[in-house]
């Protein structure tokens, strides 16, 4: 198998390697530029914690809204979810903080991954038997609809009775990789992530520990903006052309021509979006020193979607929609957010969230 992944991630493209190159810059700019007051980081922390648990475990079919999931992790009970659906969102919730919060000292492992996937799953009561533990049985990738339900097999797993010997050379060649630095660690991670779902080696969980080790794993190559912006809201935003990069490099696996650049391209072009939207993030004071406590919330409020009428804005953080108005005409003022339409079908989105490029 380390010879079948050296293989694959040769012969990369300059498409590819100028997206790496325009991240590693940015990623420079974060570093020399990132002055951000705590009081603001921890704003955006506790924002993102809700808008990355409810997008990657929509991704997977839980139907909680990111409003649902903040009453839900303030104590506020909701009852017209499923058990599931609340213990499953609680589990991503709690360990994503804690990779957030203590990922210097969490390092990547097979004990790592299996710990990371007890606590993923520590309140789904129907899945007590395998937390923790490689697959015992077959499982399948499906891909999931917006109501929940499976509308497909994406393609077959590693079989199970070679789990466990896959995932310790996967793990093991990716903790070289990084170690020596022959290879960029944006490409041995994208490597490790398109495996590891290849793989999918426990019962149930696997996209969303997937997701959580994409933040594990960026946060240690030294990619620190992760605890601020949503990379899952990236993929919730785009999950056709997620589950499609997928299938397209996953399918040439064991075969004569191994190819990892479609998933590298989707990945790398995921987190450039996160990058650049990071980068917007250095001039976010400077921005709050001048709008009043409304016009924040609003401003806030366009920083976790894609786009919004000022009904839904109005309706969402409380504010009077004479205010919200007002706070929209400041932000175009400021040239932050753009005007999409006319009349009553006009929303709103900021400037620095282009469409993801799609493969014809």
């Amino acid at each position: 198998m380390r010879n079948t992944l050296e293989k694959r991630i040769r012969n990369i493209p300059s498409s590819v390697w100028s997206k790496i190159a325009r991240i590693d810059e940015l990623k420079g700019q974060w570093i020399a530029g990132a002055r951000l007051s705590p009081q603001l980081l921890g704003r955006l922390k506790r924002s993102v914690l809700i808008t990355s648990t409810g997008a990657s475990t929509r991704i997977e079919g839980v139907r909680l809204s990111d409003e649902d999931i903040e009453k839900l992790m303030c104590g506020i009970s909701i009852q017209k979810f499923s058990d599931r659906d609340k213990q499953e969102v609680k589990g991503y919730y709690e360990l994503l903080q804690k990779v957030f919060d203590s990922w210097k000292t969490l390092k990547f492992s097979e004990n790592t991954i299996k710990h990371f996937h007890k606590e993923i799953l520590k309140y789904v009561e129907k899945d007590i038997r395998h937390r923790g533990e490689y697959k015992k049985q077959e499982n399948k990738v499906r891909m999931i609809d917006k109501a929940g339900k499976s509308i497909g097999v994406l393609f077959d797993t590693t079989p199970a009775y070679l789990t466990p010997k896959e995932m310790l050379e996967l793990v093991e060649w990716t903790q070289d990789a990084l170690k020596s630095k022959e290879h960029h660690p944006l490409i041995v991670i994208a490597n490790f992530l398109v495996e590891f779902l290849k793989i999918h080696p426990f019962q149930d969980g696997n996209g969303r520990l997937s997701r959580i080790l994409t933040n594990l794993l960026l946060l240690r190559a030294g990619y620190l903006y992760m605890p601020y912006v949503s990379h899952e809201k990236l993929i919730e935003d785009n999950k056709p052309d997620y589950y499609m990069a997928l299938r397209k490099s996953q399918k040439t696996f064991n075969t004569k021509k191994e190819d990892i650049i479609p998933w590298s391209d989707f990945f790398l072009t995921v987190f450039l979006a996160q990058s650049r939207m990071a980068i917007d993030l250095l001039s976010e004071e400077d921005i709050e020193k001048i709008l009043s406590q409304k016009q924040i919330a609003v401003w806030q409020y366009l920083n976790q979607v894609k786009e919004a009428a000022p009904g839904e804005i109005a309706g969402k953080t409380g504010v009077a929609r004479p205010t919200v108005n007002q706070s929209l005409d400041k932000l175009l003022r400021l040239k932050k957010i753009e005007r999409l339409g006319l009349g009553r079908s006009t929303r709103y989105r900021k400037l620095y969230l282009p469409p993801l490029p799609r493969k014809r």
